[in-house]
């Protein structure tokens, strides 16, 4: 299996998007009654939570890559070694 880097925002717009089925899961299935109109904050707040999230993700990655570079960028680097 391919090695991938983890993406933290689809993991949490995933288990938001879960949760919502779940409750129209247990509404179908008469374990509960559920509003029609639950799933819209659950989902809206999913994904604007995600998209927090991988915005976070990405500016620490983004700040870990830089510096790596200004790390190896030094005297005595070598030009080939891969960062």
């Amino acid at each position: 299996m391919l090695r991938h880097e983890f993406q933290p925002g689809k993991l949490v717009a995933g288990l938001f998007l879960a949760v919502a089925g779940v409750i129209y899961a247990g509404d179908a299935g008469g374990a509960w009654e559920a509003p029609w109109f639950v799933a819209i904050p659950v989902v809206t707040g999913g994904l604007f939570l995600a998209g927090a999230v991988g915005l976070l993700a990405r500016s620490v990655r983004g700040r870990r890559r830089a510096g790596r570079k200004r790390e190896g960028s030094g005297a005595g680097a070598r030009p080939d070694a891969k960062v």
